[in-house]
């Protein structure tokens, strides 16, 4: 964004605001050996609008490799998620983790 300004019959110098993206977060689920897969995917169609075949896809990621990332966002919005994946979980009386860490 660059502003000039006349102020009297002086001309001020433009300055340049230099606008960063704010920094990325991924939200990750990990795998534990209680939570039920299909609960699993209900939690990331619910949490995260994912379709069912994409969230078996993950569920997948989760259970193969220990955990799966769900989606990358903004640090407001994965902390939500975060909150809402567990609040669900612990509603339903399983130990499903989810975590966030931010992309490089």
């Amino acid at each position: 964004m660059t502003t000039t300004t006349k102020q009297d019959d002086f001309v001020l110098e433009a300055t340049r605001t230099e606008m960063r993206r704010p920094p990325l977060y991924k939200v990750l689920l990990l795998n534990d050996d209680f939570t039920p897969m299909d609960f699993v995917v209900a939690v990331l169609q619910k949490c995260f609008s994912m379709n069912r075949e994409r969230a078996i896809q993950v569920m997948l990621q989760v259970h193969k490799e220990g955990m799966g990332t769900c989606g990358v966002f903004t640090k407001d919005v994965a902390s939500t998620k975060v909150e809402q994946v567990v609040s669900y979980a612990r509603q339903h009386q399983h130990p499903l983790a989810c975590v966030m860490e931010e992309t490089e």
